[in-house]
């Protein structure tokens, strides 16, 4: 399997043999053909070994299918939506507590990501949807924000609207130019989209620190020309890394990984659209502004 660019999808367990289940591409899109001996020894090396002994000493279960990924991540995205729309009633009706859901809501929300990626944990659904839950105050909250002129906001959240549909649009677009394997997921693409995130990361931190110095920092998020190309350019890299993370939970499948690790699928789709919302609201409000 190569590296996702979303690293919940680096640490999901994989089984040992080739599954035959229906998967996001049918192998379009660079899922070639694998033997057990190549995932569970070549491919992972002391890794992969380690999970194939855990799951020949465990209890049979059943393989994971695409219709798993499909509910798991059917039910992550209810949870984050539900309290997302109680999240903005709340701060709509006490403006005081939209602070406290952002700040609140994405520390929880992000601890939780931390755990369950590096405390391997992806296919508790207890983390993944407690995730979805806080993230949902988180987005509730920030969406408000975003369009309530308290707040500093645009007005009209109708905007909501328009980013979810976009979210949306995006998500299945990039869902169709894998499955036609328009865009090959190659390890080449691989480390150029990574490159990219750790230098849009970098980039935001830096912009975050000036801003305590300056007034708008290097002017990423001031709605000015030079925020427009950067949302622009995020929104791209969000897009794209959907290719990287269908690739993900279709090797998981054909791999056979056990019926759980859909769970971790869920919760690596939802940080990816969780990302994207964002970026696309922030650059509708630019587009709004006097």
């Amino acid at each position: 399997m190569r590296t996702s660019s979303n690293p919940v999808f680096k640490n999901l367990p994989r089984q040992e043999g080739v599954g035959g289940y229906a998967n996001f591409g049918s192998g379009v899109a660079g899922a070639g053909q694998l033997g057990n001996q190549q995932y569970g020894q070549q491919q992972y090396g002391e890794y992969g070994q380690q999970y194939g002994q855990q799951f020949q000493q465990a209890p049979a279960t059943r393989a994971m299918t695409i219709d798993d990924v499909v509910t798991k991540t059917g039910i992550t995205l209810a949870v984050l939506t539900v309290t997302a729309i109680i999240s903005f009633a709340l701060s709509s009706a006490n403006p005081s507590l939209a602070p406290l859901f952002v700040i609140g809501g994405g520390l929880i929300g992000f601890v939780l990501v931390m755990v369950a990626t590096f405390g391997r944990k992806m296919d508790n659904p207890a983390i993944v949807l407690s995730y979805a839950a806080f993230e949902g105050l988180f987005l509730g909250a920030l969406s408000l924000m975003f369009t309530d002129v308290t707040f500093g906001g645009v007005g009209g959240s109708a905007l909501i609207g328009q980013a979810v549909l976009g979210t949306f649009g995006v998500f299945f677009g990039m869902l169709v130019v894998y499955k036609t394997g328009a865009i090959r997921v190659t390890p080449r693409f691989t480390r150029m989209l990574l490159g990219a995130m750790v230098g849009v990361l970098v980039l935001m931190v830096g912009n975050l620190i000036a801003s305590f110095f300056t007034d708008g920092g290097f002017g990423l998020r001031d709605g000015g020309v030079l925020a427009i190309i950067f949302s622009l350019v995020c929104i791209a890299i969000a897009a794209f890394s959907f290719l990287l993370d269908f690739d993900a939970a279709d090797q998981l499948i054909r791999a056979q990984a056990p019926e759980k690790a859909a769970w971790g699928v869920a919760l690596g789709l939802t940080v990816t659209l969780v990302w994207l919302y964002i970026e696309i609201l922030r650059l509708l409000s630019y587009f709004q502004r006097d």
